[in-house]
């Protein structure tokens, strides 16, 4: 498992209604519901954001395709919404997208414009199955289990633990679930696994220095 971003999207919200601080790896943007949801319409709003990553994805996907095969189609754009209906007794999803072009374009082309369109890597995601897992940070008391060497101490709370793939697809030479003893303090930097061990979001991983000096930085 190697995640797409390394850097993970993060969201933040405090008692204004309904402005979330998203941050991503170069910046911040505010999400925000429409005045009719309660929100100020203070930046786009979910279902936006969803439409603009569609469109956004689209329009580059298409834009390196007409630059790779010489066309000369200087501009494209893309309308992007969504309805849904039930169907079945089942929530079904239709997103519609218009690919327009303001300057004149052969019809094959277009034809082979709209094929690529849906090889963009965010229609396929969309169109294909999708997965959202939830974790939450666990706190209180519970087994615990100690990986220590001479400077470091790394604690495992089992009961806590619901994503130890991020830990050994992300840092195999410390993390082995194959072996009894599966955390390998001496497998990597104290550092190194300290970052690992921060990325846990359920609760179950700990790091300490096993000594004050141990945890200052080696300036030589």
């Amino acid at each position: 498992m190697k995640y797409k971003l390394e850097k993970p999207v993060h969201g933040s919200i405090g008692t204004e209604k309904y402005q979330c601080t998203i941050e991503w790896r170069n910046g911040q943007f505010i999400s925000d519901e429409p005045l009719s949801n309660g929100g100020t319409d203070s930046g786009p709003d979910p279902f936006t954001l969803l439409l603009s990553s569609l469109a956004s994805c689209t329009l580059i996907t298409l834009r390196m395709y007409i630059e790779r095969k010489g066309l000369d189609i200087p501009s494209i754009a893309v309308n992007t919404n969504l309805y849904q209906s039930t169907k079945d007794g089942q929530l079904e999803t239709i997103i519609d997208r218009d690919i327009l072009f303001t300057s004149p374009v052969d019809e094959e082309v277009k034809t082979r414009l709209q094929q690529i369109a849906d090889l963009c890597p965010v229609s396929k995601l969309l169109m294909n199955q999708v997965k959202v897992r939830t974790f939450i940070y666990k706190e209180g008391d519970t087994v615990t289990i100690n990986y220590a060497n001479e400077n470091i101490t790394v604690v495992w709370r089992p009961k806590f633990c619901q994503h130890s793939t991020r830990c050994w697809t992300q840092l195999p030479m410390v993390f082995k679930p194959n072996l009894k003893k599966w955390i390998d303090p001496d497998g990597a930097a104290p550092e190194r696994i300290e970052e690992q061990v921060r990325r846990c979001p359920s609760g179950a991983l700990d790091f300490k220095y096993n000594s004050p000096e141990d945890s200052k930085p080696d300036n030589n």
